[in-house]
Order: C-alpha cells, then sequence, then structure tokens
C-alpha cells in the first residue's frame, strides 16, 4: 500500500478540536516541525499532547502552546521553555509530570497492546502517592492533582501500576521512510521518535528522505510500516532544517 501524501496540510486534514497526539522528538532532535505547523495551520486546539518536552526556541511544540491551542501535556520535561512553566503555573495547561523512562514504557507499552504495568520508579512518591499538581488554579494553589496508583509487592519489592497510552495521532521524524511506511532514525534523533509512532491510532511521519519499498534493508527499519498510515517527504529546504538549542563556537 502507498501511503505517501503530497503534503503535510493533507496528512493532518482530519486533526479535530480536542485530539489527542504523540509526538517524537528530545529537545530539537527528531522533531516532527512540518506536521506540527500543519497542524497549526489548520487552527484546532483544545489538543491534549504526549512528548518528552513541548517544544523549545519557538519550534516544534512550542508553536502550538504559544497560540494556546494544547489544553493538556503529558511529558517528563519542562526544561527551559518559559512559556509552558508559565502557562503550568497560571493555570492555563493542564500537566502530568512523569518519570522519563516510564512515559518511554508508557507509550511502548500502549503500541504494543499492553494495558498496563508494574514499574518501581515512583513508588514511595507522590507519582505513586498521588497529590502532583496536574493543573493550578492561577493563585498558588492546586485545582487538579493527580491520583493515587495502585502499589503492588513482587518478591519483596513494590511497583507501581502505570498505564499504557494510546493518543488518536502520532506525529513523528524520519531521516528515511519508504511508500509503506518503514521508517530509519538518525542518530539521536531515534529517541522518542519509535515509540510514540507505536502509540498513535493514526501515524503519521514526516521523512527527509523517501525512497521506494525494497530499498531500506529489513535488518535497518526501526520502526515498520505496520505502525505508520502516512508518508509526507519533506522539501530539501524542511530536511535541512535542524536548529541547535545550545550552540557552543570557539576562537582560533
Amino acid at each position: 500500500m502507498d501511503k505517501v501524501v503530497a503534503t503535510a496540510a493533507e496528512a493532518v486534514a482530519d486533526v479535530r478540536d480536542g485530539a489527542s497526539f504523540a509526538v517524537g522528538g528530545f529537545g530539537l532532535s527528531g522533531v516532527p516541525n512540518a506536521l506540527i505547523e500543519a497542524v497549526h495551520a489548520r487552527g484546532v486546539g483544545g489538543l491534549e499532547v504526549v512528548s518528552n518536552n513541548c517544544g523549545a526556541m519557538d519550534s516544534g511544540l512550542a508553536v502550538l502552546l504559544a497560540a494556546g491551542r494544547i489544553a493538556r501535556v503529558t511529558g517528563s520535561y519542562i526544561g527551559a521553555n518559559k512559556e509552558f512553566a508559565r502557562q503550568y503555573l497560571a493555570g492555563e495547561l493542564e500537566v502530568e509530570l512523569i518519570p522519563q523512562g516510564t512515559l518511554a514504557e508508557r507509550l511502548r507499552a500502549g503500541g504494543a497492546g499492553i494495558p498496563a504495568f508494574y514499574t518501581p520508579a515512583g513508588v514511595g512518591t507522590q507519582v505513586a502517592e498521588g497529590g502532583l499538581p496536574w493543573r493550578y488554579d492561577g493563585d498558588g494553589g492546586v485545582a487538579l492533582a493527580s491520583p493515587p496508583k495502585e502499589v503492588r509487592e513482587f518478591d519483596g519489592t513494590e511497583y507501581v501500576l502505570e498505564r499504557g497510552i494510546r493518543t488518536d495521532f502520532a506525529l513523528v521524524r524520519a531521516a528515511k521512510g519508504d511508500r509503506h511506511g518503514n521508517l530509519v532514525f538518525a542518530k539521536s534523533a531515534r529517541n522518542f521518535n519509535p515509540l510514540a509512532a507505536m502509540a498513535g491510532r493514526v501515524t503519521v511521519a514526516e521523512v527527509e528522505e523517501l525512497v521506494e519499498p525494497g530499498e531500506i534493508d529489513p535488518d535497518q527499519v526501526h520502526v515498520p510500516g505496520i505502525f505508520v498510515q502516512r508518508v509526507v517527504a519533506l522539501t530539501p529546504g524542511q530536511a535541512a532544517d535542524k536548529r541547535i538549542e545550545q550552540r557552543t563556537v570557539r576562537t582560533r
């Protein structure tokens, strides 16, 4: 099946208000910027996103965040995104912060059809006991707190139950993809992209290089096409647009 669509706008044409997204990337590496810009252009709002972070340097998910289009974020890192922190503390945004490894496994589990799993991460903290502020009231108080989770003991060790994550859509960026949706990620851009791709009911991949079926060595495929429904080939300019968050130079 040829899964290639002509433009990023066409690839997200069925996104509606309130849709949920799993979005690949870590910092500025491997972020599906073209697809995020296309979602922004649609003008939809009330979105729920699952991503390690919520963009940086006015790129990635920061575009949707600044426009007030995101209602809820599930992630593990606020970082240097001042607008993210401002909206969270002002009560404008609901945020579920979870351990980074747990986030990765929740995405993988959801994509693998595993509804929940036990992990030791977070036992004895508010992650398990509840009370983490999901939404503030704007005056320093907590309007909505996380609920307690089930804790069980296995072989003398306590573990907390975490739910797998499934979303309406997933947006990912790959270095190479074929028309059947098989994807290959480059180095650190692999990060959360394979996990996000698995978690989406409709997964859309923007690819820097589009190749024909059979041109990718099966042993090199990071995400098989069964997880991907749509593929968008980036223009040379889009493929080359790779920003650096902290640029370091040295004098001769």
